[in-house]
């Protein structure tokens, strides 16, 4: 069986460090969300299969319309979530430009938001945002 790594799309500006998630009408994970049964692994959880996030990447800036070197990996980010079709890797990935992409959201019917906003997402996803969070704030 294959399974598709999914992503966490994000912004953090440069000199202000705000961080800000891109959330499409079913949530915050890119591009089909998680099934209603998904659980997240524990932190230290670690598979032998690894994903090379260049085309899950390049995947989310076509499906954005943004030119290549738009969404940059963010390293050493993975989380695993236990679905009834598998274990699913999610991957994190920053937008590099100064500013968010808001046309681009604007266009797939998206929006950004901070984690704060996300109290209306899945538990899940809640804390998949929370681990990402704390990963690009150190």
């Amino acid at each position: 069986m294959s399974v598709l790594p999914r992503l966490i799309l994000m912004h953090k500006h440069r000199t202000s460090g705000r961080v800000r998630f891109l959330c499409f009408s079913a949530g915050v994970i890119a591009f089909s969300p998680l099934p209603a049964l998904a659980a997240l692994r524990d932190e230290d959880y670690s598979p032998t299969l690894r994903f090379h996030p260049t085309a899950v990447v390049r995947e989310a800036e076509i499906h954005l319309g943004l030119p290549e070197g738009a969404i940059e990996p963010v390293a050493e980010f993975s989380a695993w979530v236990d679905t009834p079709a598998g274990d699913v890797p999610v991957l994190l990935a920053a937008f590099a430009d100064i500013d968010p992409p808001f046309a681009a959201a604007e266009r797939t019917r998206s929006r950004f938001i901070a984690i704060t906003e996300s109290r209306l997402l899945s538990e899940v996803e809640r804390n998949l945002l929370r681990r990402a969070y704390e990963h690009v704030l150190g």
